[in-house]
């Protein structure tokens, strides 16, 4: 799986994560892939993802805790 983009949620301030990983994602050419990285499960963010982009992604867990949440977040 290639990447086109990354982000590393630890690495931004509470309120800045979810604006990047949207405005990341937002970014991505259909059929582009970004990688999430997380230090809990993102599964809200999956959830505000459905509510806000609907059918427009994909979401695959590469890697599932207990430390480390990975996920691919295609673009449609």
């Amino acid at each position: 799986m290639v990447f086109a983009a990354k982000v590393n949620a630890p690495d931004y301030a509470p309120k800045d994560k979810h604006p990047t990983i949207f405005s990341t994602f937002d970014s991505l050419q259909s059929g582009e892939i970004m990688e999430l990285t997380n230090d809990h499960d993102p599964r809200p963010l999956q959830y505000q993802f459905m509510m806000e982009r609907g059918n427009e992604f994909t979401w695959e867990y590469l890697e599932q805790g207990p430390d480390v949440w990975r996920v691919a977040i295609g673009k449609k």
